[in-house]
């Protein structure tokens, strides 16, 4: 339980700080002009199917840290053989743990294709530490999968692919970009 207030408390800490961004950004930096184009469209439900990979992702590792035993460390790691007699969560999570790898490529991939198509807004710091939220994630979970990695480096990519920290980091940030964007 004390994790869990943990993770809240750092939770309220990000969206506190995005705030505090997005109030300074609004009083400082000048309107952002949207211009909506056909292909802004079509970005913008990239940005939802994006978003709704997003959460997919994360919900298993909620999953995993809310319903399965042990320590958190142990909870995050992908375990892929179960015992015979398995809870409906365990059953959830063996689809779950099995296509994560090919969900978070997908994730990276629509969610690039909705920033290329909607726009680049560099002016925003909260954009800026998405994107290198973004492909931190993304280069770590590669070194996980790729066969040449090291075992050092991929004992050090677990540990950082596997933070669940980050996905709060980029929902957050995210969020509030937008908001400051509409």
């Amino acid at each position: 339980m004390k994790s869990f207030r943990t993770l809240l408390i750092y939770t309220a800490s990000i969206f506190a700080v995005s705030l505090a961004y997005y109030f300074y950004a609004r009083n400082s930096l000048p309107p952002q002009r949207e211009d909506e184009t056909f292909l802004t469209e079509i970005g913008e439900g990239f940005g939802e199917v994006a978003l709704w990979l997003l959460l997919f992702i994360y919900a298993r590792t909620l999953l995993k840290l809310l319903f399965e035993k042990g320590s958190v460390a142990d909870r995050i790691v992908p375990n892929m053989l179960y015992q015979p007699t398995q809870s409906l969560v365990q059953k959830l999570l063996v689809p779950l743990n099995r296509t994560h790898v090919y969900v978070g490529v997908a994730t990276l991939a629509v969610t690039f294709l909705h920033i290329l198509l909607v726009g680049f807004h560099f002016e925003i710091l909260l954009f800026q530490v998405v994107m290198l939220l973004l492909v931190w994630q993304g280069l770590f979970g590669f070194f996980l999968r790729w066969k040449f990695s090291p075992r050092q480096l991929r004992q050090f990519s677990y540990l950082v692919h596997a933070q669940f920290l980050t996905g709060i980091m980029i929902g957050i940030f995210s969020y509030v970009g937008h908001q400051m964007l509409d």
